[in-house]
């Protein structure tokens, strides 16, 4: 939604003064706006446009506008609601919160509020469209690659590539990610993990500037920069015979110390937002925050798989939030569920677990589960190919 295209918005109210006065300041401010006296006559517009904005009074005859919201986000999904209300409880506003709205109104208005509000959300979603093209746009020119495999030559052929023939299953020539890097940045996460042999073969490569893919015989010169990073005491697994000193060293050229999460609490506030913010985006979704409670739980916790269990846990608190403000319930107490099990389930397993749930509720409808589970439907189905779910883990139906 942004300026250079016409921001459409509805005003549903059935009093004739609200809807002749938003309906004014509005145009006045450059956006197209339709007014309508009643939930029933907004849904039978819906179709008409491509509405950007609903503002929607929260007591009318008939259909109430929580009513109305339910009723549009079954077809809109992610249709922007700000509810209007002159009954300004704590009550009122926390449930059309959590049942989705974007932000509420207090009657009677101040026309600033209003103008000022609008144009934070009409510039807040024109950075959202924007964020989503630069991502686009990154995503053809940048490509973060995984490797995983247990086998060792596998893990070999995927840092170094390798020839046609080297071993089965290597049917064509294939640049392993050093080659695929030139010029560029090799990321290497928990580095400290890799075999001794595959350490043998990094430190060469950081010593000599050049490799050969598996099963070749010529020299590939590299001019990659790399990064290593690791969760691990790498001088312990030293002493312990696991990790090699001279490569420890030859990487440690510029090393940079991460205290745990744990030890910067602070940073945790600032890192939910960015998480929010990230999985809004991928997911389409709105959430503006997390309850205080919320906030509690995510304080107090130890966090021992530091910001990635902390992106897991706020990933499926994403997901699984009902309206758009995360709760108490949506991120749960990871160290309270780690006590609770001999084996503590990891967040796929129970997001994975949670979308079977849904998807199984509902038959397999896949729009009454993206409904249900508060994301969209192309959201859906890449968590269904991610987690490799299958109809047929449907149960039958009881006589």
């Amino acid at each position: 939604m942004t300026m250079e295209k016409s921001v459409d918005i509805m005003v549903v109210d059935d009093e004739e003064i609200v809807r002749d006065s938003l309906s004014r300041w509005l145009e006045e401010d450059g956006y197209n706006v339709e007014a309508v006296d009643s939930g029933k006559k907004a849904l039978e517009r819906l179709p008409a446009k491509s509405w950007d904005l609903m503002l929607v009074d929260l007591k009318m005859p008939g259909m109430d506008g929580i009513q109305l919201m339910e009723e549009v986000r079954k077809t809109n999904p992610d249709m922007l609601v700000i509810i209007m209300t002159a009954y300004a409880t704590v009550d009122t506003a926390v449930k059309a919160m959590k049942k989705g709205a974007y932000d509420y109104f207090v009657k009677p208005f101040n026309p600033d509020d209003i103008s000022l509000t609008i144009r934070k959300i009409v510039d807040h979603h024109k950075l959202v469209q924007e964020n989503l093209f630069l991502r686009k746009e990154l995503k053809k020119q940048y490509k973060l690659r995984d490797m995983i495999s247990k086998n060792e030559k596998m893990l070999e052929s995927e840092l170094f590539g390798h020839e046609k023939g080297a071993f089965t299953g290597a049917n064509a020539i294939k640049r392993g990610k050093l080659e695929l890097a030139q010029d560029g940045t090799l990321f290497l996460d928990e580095i400290g993990d890799i075999s001794l042999k595959l350490q043998m073969d990094l430190l060469r490569v950081l010593e000599q500037k050049e490799f050969r893919r598996v099963g070749g015989s010529d020299l590939i010169a590299i001019s990659s920069r790399i990064i290593a990073a690791t969760n691990r005491d790498l001088k312990g697994a030293i002493e312990e015979g696991s990790f090699r000193a001279d490569l420890y060293y030859r990487l440690n050229v510029i090393s940079i110390h991460i205290p745990p999460l744990r030890e910067r609490r602070e940073d945790i506030p600032l890192l939910v937002d960015h998480f929010i913010a990230k999985f809004n985006i991928e997911m389409g979704k709105q959430i503006r925050g997390v309850t205080e409670e919320a906030m509690r739980i995510l304080m107090d916790n130890d966090w021992p798989g530091n910001a990635r269990e902390l992106r897991n846990v706020i990933e499926r608190a994403v997901v699984v939030a009902k309206g758009n403000i995360i709760t108490e319930s949506d991120v749960s107490h990871p160290s309270a569920a780690r006590s609770a099990n001999h084996r503590a389930k990891s967040l796929d397993e129970i997001e994975k677990e949670h979308i079977r749930l849904v998807l199984n509720e509902n038959h397999w409808n896949i729009v009454r589960s993206a409904q249900t589970l508060g994301i969209d439907r192309v959201t859906l189905y890449n968590k269904i190919r991610k987690y490799d779910l299958k109809k047929e883990d449907v149960p039958p139906k009881q006589c």
